[in-house]
């Protein structure tokens, strides 16, 4: 530390830094703080760092308030190349290893809220409750796998809204559970009754029937054009006389300073009388008006 901070006085002068550590009477011996410390107040500092960690302003406060500040810097990092901290270090890492790290991992018997039935055919209970869930479960039996049409299945379990009734064999459940969807497409019984109504809305509904959650009812509002609500088209056709005053009134119709601006109205008033006014002078000079796009067929017939 004293080699370069002479180095720093004598702004990096090696020569000159040198002639100064070894003067004419033979060198300067210095003495690091590892040698000013005593034994008692390297154990207090041990200590006070293994209290506060390298907060070295609580460290002077509370152990070693006759040290600088700058000393037990100094003599920290000088500690930290001594074989006493790798020591230490190798203490902690074997006992951070020997700790005991286990994860209790309880037992999940939870049963199945969309299980409706056991092995032997027979309806189970669900969490436990038997009744109208027992009367809704027993109305299932004898019908078939809305995926596979399956009538047989070791095990069987509801799907879709509680209304529509339907149910999945084991496998089309494991199916439906891993990708979302059936094997087979399905035809439900609200798809029956929407039969009449047009491809594109009867699509929407069936995508929206086998997507809702499960043991969540669909919300009905009495209308069946509710559920999808077509966008009316949109046409802007703009006329000759516009056309005219976009390129006639060019001084009141900015164009591109009210595209900028959307919503500050546009004063038609004043378009409509410059219009007027101005509309005797361009009578004579005919206005340029961007031709329109021939059809295809035309330039197919001409190449």
């Amino acid at each position: 530390f004293h080699a370069m901070d002479t180095l720093h006085k004598h702004n990096y002068d090696l020569s000159s830094a040198i002639s100064v550590l070894v003067p004419l009477g033979g060198p300067v011996l210095c003495r690091d703080e590892m040698e000013e410390w005593s034994a008692s107040e390297a154990s207090l500092f041990e200590e006070a760092l293994e209290k506060y960690g390298k907060d070295f302003n609580d460290i002077r406060q509370d152990f070693l308030p006759w040290k600088s500040l700058t000393s037990i810097i100094e003599y920290y990092y000088m500690w930290k190349t001594t074989d006493r901290y790798v020591q230490q270090k190798r203490l902690k890492a074997a006992e951070a290893e020997s700790k005991l790290k286990q994860v209790y991992i309880p037992t999940y018997n939870k049963p199945n809220p969309n299980q409706i039935s056991s092995n032997n055919g027979k309806p189970a209970a669900v969490n436990g409750a038997m009744g109208a869930s027992y009367q809704a479960q027993a109305s299932l039996i004898g019908r078939a796998c809305e995926s596979c049409y399956t009538p047989q299945s070791h095990q069987w379990y509801s799907w879709g809204p509680p209304n529509m009734q339907c149910r999945l064999c084991a496998s089309c459940w494991i199916y439906w559970k891993k990708y979302g969807g059936l094997k087979m497409p399905t035809q439900t019984d609200e798809d029956k009754l929407s039969s009449s109504q047009p491809i594109e809305e009867s699509h929407v509904r069936t995508h929206m029937s086998r997507q809702a959650t499960q043991g969540t009812p669909v919300r009905n509002t009495g209308s069946p054009k509710s559920a999808v609500k077509t966008r009316q088209a949109f046409f802007l056709h703009t006329t000759c006389w516009t056309k005219l005053a976009r390129q006639v009134c060019k001084n009141t119709l900015r164009l591109r300073q009210a595209a900028r601006r959307p919503f500050v109205p546009i004063n038609c008033a004043a378009i409509k009388a410059e219009y007027a006014d101005r509309h005797c002078e361009v009578a004579g000079n005919p206005l340029k008006i961007k031709s329109t796009r021939k059809p295809l067929s035309c330039i197919i017939g001409y190449l």
